[in-house]
């Protein structure tokens, strides 16, 4: 396999999920010699600054609930107060932990690891931060995306994803700007440690682009939990004032806040990367465009995960990555499958999703949606008035379950079982087929005869 006018096979640019997850299979299982360059840290937005961590903070976040939860079943707790440098200083030890792991996996392959900034030179040569250049065979990026502050004055003031993790005190109070999924996630987890929490949002709901009527129920359910819901709101203006950020609203709502954190949007990391000049085309938004086996318009260079913006997910970058080194070094051509990729949004209900939503369900053909909302026991029996939902939608022609939709506590967990029959093609009838584990939640699911509306 090696080709010795190169000094590696492969060099991939990133150390997060999709990049390492492709040297050491390249490495490991077609014995390819690789080199690997992250410039910061190994495990990328996942493990050090995105889901491992939020998801660590998601089940801090919870216990408040249970408290009162317990007492109501008759324990006798009490609250105490939630000690944010015990939780941090061990989460922070976690995620060195796991940088860590993600280095060991490279050492096992025998991946050489360059912790460095790394650019494209031309197509077959990269140049490191350190002034060293390295040729490889093919080269893939893998460097991720970041999340980015909005055009406006004093835009430095607000927070964003990244800085969450490393405060050094919970703030009293925050203003979250944004209504999608980062936003909605860090609502419920702030406030649920005690955070008095604002969001604006510029539309009239949150989490746009999915079922409409999950969305409207875990925005009925975040504001029941005293999230302060401010649709059609954006921040107009803000400045430093008494030891916070003084914000001005599009809506003229004036007030101080500890913090501010800007949740809208992220853009990918190509910048800088010597990418145009070689013939790589980039979207608008600086994504790397590439073809259904993740190539380039230059042949040797590949690009996967969130700096393509596809479908921003961890394991599809990692699906990606294992397509591309499948069809680079197994000799099996494997483009990347995108469809019916099952997803969760952690907010408090949480929210399990795959497949099409009713809206666009809809505009594609004839449906049947199957809905029922209601009271889970557990909840209703301390006294709360939190509702779940179990939603499938149904093509009238086939039969065939076009989308799943659930917004319940763990419907993560429900969404991914979920995920594998709807993969399948399974029909409304299958599901019917199947006896319901009762007294579940998710019983509902293969228990609902009769159409909700069509």
């Amino acid at each position: 396999m090696a080709d010795d006018q190169f000094d590696y096979d492969l060099f991939v640019i990133g150390g997060g999920s999709g990049g390492v997850r492709a040297a050491r299979v390249a490495a490991g299982e077609y014995g390819a010699r690789v080199g690997l360059a992250e410039e910061d840290r190994y495990g990328g937005t996942c493990v050090i600054r995105g889901c491992v961590p939020k998801k660590l903070m998601v089940f801090a976040s919870t216990y408040r609930d249970m408290f009162q939860d317990a007492r109501d079943y008759g324990w006798s707790v009490s609250d105490g107060p939630f000690d944010w440098h015990v939780f941090a200083a061990k989460m922070r030890a976690e995620l060195d932990r796991l940088e860590g792991v993600y280095r060991k996996l490279l050492d096992g392959t025998g991946v050489d690891k360059f912790d460095a900034r790394a650019t494209l030179k031309d197509a077959h040569t990269v140049t490191l931060s350190t002034g060293e250049e390295k040729t490889a065979k093919h080269i893939l990026i893998a460097t991720g995306g970041r999340p980015v502050r909005p055009d406006m004055k004093n835009a430095d003031l607000g927070l964003i994803s990244d800085d969450i993790f490393d405060l050094e005190k919970l703030p009293r109070s925050m203003l979250i700007i944004g209504g999608g999924y980062i936003a909605c996630e860090f609502a419920c987890i702030l406030h649920g440690l005690g955070v008095d929490v604002s969001m604006y949002y510029r539309g009239g709901q949150i989490l746009n682009g999915f079922d409409d009527e999950t969305r409207a129920l875990i925005a009925g359910q975040m504001a029941a939990r005293g999230i302060d819901m401010q649709p059609g709101s954006s921040v107009l203006e803000m400045e430093e004032r008494e030891g916070g950020i003084w914000t001005k609203s599009t809506q003229g709502v004036e007030k101080i806040y500890d913090h501010l954190f800007f949740a809208t949007g992220r853009a990918p990391n190509s910048n800088d990367m010597g990418l145009e000049e070689l013939g790589i085309k980039l979207g608008r938004n600086g994504a790397i465009e590439v073809d259904e086996y993740s190539q380039t318009a230059v042949p040797s260079v590949y690009a996967i995960g969130d700096v393509t913006d596809r479908v921003n997910l961890t394991p599809v970058a990692i699906r990606e990555g294992m397509a591309f080194v499948q069809t680079v070094f197994g000799a099996e051509p494997t483009p990347v499958d995108h469809e019916l990729i099952p997803s969760a949004v952690f907010t408090q209900p949480e929210m399990g999703t795959v497949g099409l939503s009713e809206e666009d369900a809809r505009e594609q053909e004839p449906i049947e949606v199957y809905a029922t909302s209601f009271k889970p026991m557990q909840t209703s029996f301390a006294g709360r008035e939190d509702r779940v939902m179990m939603k499938l939608i149904v093509s009238q022609k086939t039969r065939v379950v076009l989308g799943c939709h659930i917004v319940a506590p763990q419907a993560g967990e429900m969404i991914q079982l979920a995920g594998i029959a709807v993969k399948m093609g399974a029909t409304k009838e299958q599901f019917d087929q199947t006896c319901a584990v009762h007294p579940t939640m998710s019983e509902e699911l293969v228990t609902m005869r009769t159409p909700t509306r069509t």
